[in-house]
């Protein structure tokens, strides 16, 4: 699905930011679609709607939640296709348009839309209605545990009263991942226009043939018409021409993309009275042996997993947080993140092509498995919702230089039922490089399985790893977590494969300190990264460390969590901890490529 542009031949409308709101629970009364909601409050779009009121009632709400906002289409876009746009709606969306539906949306992190020039001309100030469901249990994606599956699998603690007391306890959100259930319309809202035979998609694929840059590209249009494409460079010159909605386009003398030196060119593709311009980077990527290559050169992942986390915004799409992001990962000498555990906004993939930074692209299947007797890996509905999740994903940022890797799933049980996961692994492999026009390395996420009994994650491209030596287990005893490190890699060793860390981290209360590092002060932090990136360094075949985590993010209340997970570089407002000034001199002296050479 292309991202909605403003050209000549089309037209962008934003949404109002702030719609009328109001909590439900577990159903909703049908009247709201039809007519203004009773007790409305305001609620800001794009954001999560649990941070923006300061009760309990919203942070921990279960179930449906329904924002409204009065819909006008302009007479000027009377003559051309009209389309209304979600960029994404956690985690169910009912959309209504003056009490009629218009369709359902399933799954938080991408976009979808409805065309509504059939519906044209509607009356000013049309009611439009959209119902959100932030309930999570087996079927979705992340997984969480429904109250019913809760109470099924609960064994009685001992104690009467608690068990009572369990017995009686409000339905609520139990998620199988350690990340706060953020909810609401997270993404832009828009109208935009097309011409009547208008551009659908668009995909371009890089290829080197020498000092030659190659751009396969494939337009597809909804009607049958003559495409031409033109590319431009950063200079304006055009540098290549062709026509047909199939082709190949030749770049003499091509400037690369690559990370910290982006490179873009400009495509245009113009279709009757259509016109739609995308940025696109000349770069390959390939794994060979145990080396992943970007432009044929060896890659070190300098980075960390991130998360969509800030005050106020919670999930929400925010320009200003992701500009200085992006500018902090420079900051630090990063060059990479991993979207742990969603795709994001489109808008950060737009940034982090112009600043050169790469990306592994994760579909939100987190916790998948876990304590299901395999029934995950059985049910052919949770895997169609799988692959079409990981298929819009792909269709929507298979343009982007940054992405350089597709991610199928964090911290799935691979080791419970190892050959049910393999196989459903597998088959989500192959599809991963079958919509991919680009084929680009597949992996997914591991933790805390038995790698020796885990049949998956051996098969991807990239083997990726989750681990806590030193924090979850041999908790604080530095030496045992750098000797239990060095004896799963000596493993990994005889699998000839890249491998690389996702995950590793220690929580870290910014501003506690002490002449003897212990875990949750800052020198423990540090002392912790020195310790295991000097293992790493020992291997040739590791080819990235990613910390856990970029900053501090909001969880679930529990006891393991004070005000969130503290395992971030920097404080959830972003200032540094000594972590992060360490892993800055560190990466200045790490480069991008042919690190272990």
């Amino acid at each position: 699905m292309l991202k909605p542009e403003a050209n000549k031949a089309r037209t962008v409308l934003s949404l109002p930011s702030v719609w009328d709101f109001q909590l439900a629970g577990e159903t909703f009364d049908s009247a709201w679609v039809r007519h203004p909601l009773p007790d409305p409050t305001p609620m800001a779009v794009p954001g999560s709607y649990n941070s923006q009121k300061a009760t309990a009632a919203y942070r921990d709400h279960y179930g449906w939640a329904v924002y409204q906002t009065r819909l006008t289409v302009p007479s000027a876009f009377l003559t051309q296709r009209v389309w209304l746009r979600f960029g994404g709606v956690t985690h169910r969306a009912q959309v209504f348009l003056n009490g009629e539906l218009l369709g359902e949306h399933r799954g938080g992190f991408l976009p979808f839309e409805f065309e509504l020039t059939a519906r044209l001309p509607l009356p000013e100030g049309a009611l439009l209605t959209v119902a959100v469901d932030n309930r999570i249990d087996f079927t979705t994606l992340p997984v969480g545990t429904s109250p019913a599956e809760a109470q099924a699998a609960y064994q009685p603690s001992g104690v009467p009263s608690i068990d009572v007391a369990e017995a009686r306890r409000a339905p609520f959100n139990r998620p199988n991942f350690d990340f706060f259930n953020f909810a609401g319309i997270h993404r832009p809202v828009c109208l935009y226009t097309t011409p009547q035979t208008y551009i659908q998609d668009v995909a371009v694929t890089p290829s080197l043939d020498g000092t030659t840059g190659l751009l396969r590209y494939s337009v597809t249009t909804s009607g049958a018409t003559a495409v031409s494409v033109t590319v431009q460079d950063q200079a304006g010159v055009i540098c290549a021409k062709a026509t047909g909605p199939n082709g190949v386009l030749r770049l003499q003398n091509a400037h690369l993309w690559a990370p910290g030196k982006p490179y873009l060119y400009q495509v245009t593709v113009t279709a009757a009275a259509d016109r739609y311009q995308l940025a696109v980077g000349v770069r390959t990527v390939q794994v060979s042996g145990t080396k992943l290559l970007i432009n044929g050169e060896p890659f070190y992942f300098k980075g960390f997993g991130k998360h969509e986390d800030a005050a106020v915004h919670g999930r929400g799409e925010d320009d200003c947080q992701n500009v200085l992001d992006v500018d902090l990962i420079h900051w630090l000498n990063a060059n990479s993140f991993r979207t742990s555990h969603y795709p994001y906004a489109e808008e950060m993939y737009d940034l982090c092509d112009r600043a050169g930074i790469v990306i592994i692209d994760e579909v939100p299947a987190v916790g998948l498995g876990w304590g299901q007797d395999g029934r995950a890996y059985r049910d052919p509905a949770i895997y169609a919702n799988h692959a079409k999740t990981l298929q819009d994903m792909i269709a929507r940022d298979k343009n982007h230089p940054s992405v350089v890797m597709w991610s199928l799933a964090n911290e799935a049980a691979l080791d419970q039922h190892p050959t049910l996961a393999r196989d459903y692994f597998h088959r989500l492999y192959e599809l991963a490089h079958v919509s991919d026009p680009a084929s680009r390395p597949v992996t997914g996420v591991s933790y805390p399985n038995d790698y020796q009994k885990d049949l998956t994650t051996r098969t991807m491209d990239v083997v990726c790893l989750n681990r806590y030596y030193g924090w979850y287990n041999l908790s604080g005893d530095l030496d045992a977590a750098c000797d239990a490190l060095a004896v799963e890699l000596d493993w990994w060793a005889a699998q000839h494969k890249p491998v690389m860390l996702t995950e590793y981290g220690a929580d870290t209360i910014a501003g506690l300190h002490n002449v003897v590092p212990g875990m949750f002060d800052e020198e423990f932090q540090v002392a912790y990264y020195r310790r295991l990136n000097a293992v790493l360094d020992r291997y040739p075949f590791v080819i990235g460390e990613q910390a856990w985590n970029f900053a501090d993010f909001a969880t679930i209340q529990g006891t393991l969590r004070v005000d969130g997970n503290k395992k971030g570089l920097f404080t959830r407002d972003r200032r540094p901890k000594m972590a992060a000034h360490y892993f800055k001199d560190r990466w200045a002296a790490v480069p991008d490529f042919g690190y272990k050479r």
